[in-house]
């Protein structure tokens, strides 16, 4: 599918062990496409146990299916309001996925959605700020040492 055809009815739901494989499918195809220089397939054993371990710690994981696949998922904390990751598949960019997941956690977290993004991220920057969110801080990724923004939205 390409990036204009038309936006389909997402189903939103609570991921189940079950989809950790297509979700690690998909989270290594978006980061490929958004920093080919950094190796994500090498990370997916991380992503695996980052998931169980948010888990572990009350995060929720919602998935959102459309035309009989996993087109992407959202972790955020209900507590915190932090959203630690969000991937949309590339075949469904620009398609409603990425905006239904954020509705979602405004949903689980109504009074605060934060998260870090790399600065490098520009794509996500414009996203993210087109929900909503504004800039509030500078920092860094433990894992790549790369900058991050600390984004946040509030109703």
């Amino acid at each position: 599918m390409s990036a204009t055809s038309p936006s389909p009815a997402y189903s939103l739901r609570p991921a189940t062990a079950g989809d950790r494989p297509a979700m690690a499918d998909l989270w290594v195809a978006s980061w490929v496409k958004t920093l080919p220089e950094i190796d994500f397939e090498a990370r997916r054993p991380w992503l695996d146990s980052h998931l169980d371990e948010l888990a572990a710690g009350g995060t929720l994981i919602r998935v959102a299916a459309a035309e009989g696949q996993l087109a992407g998922f959202v972790v955020i904390h209900p507590g915190t309001g932090y959203l630690d990751q969000i991937a949309v598949g590339p075949t469904f960019w620009g398609r409603g996925a990425a905006e239904a997941l954020m509705a979602e956690a405004k949903a689980i977290s109504p009074s605060l959605v934060a998260l870090d993004v790399n600065q490098e991220n520009p794509r996500a920057v414009r996203f993210y700020e087109k929900m909503g969110l504004a800039i509030t801080g500078e920092g860094e990724n433990p894992l790549s040492g790369r900058r991050t923004f600390r984004m946040e939205w509030r109703p």
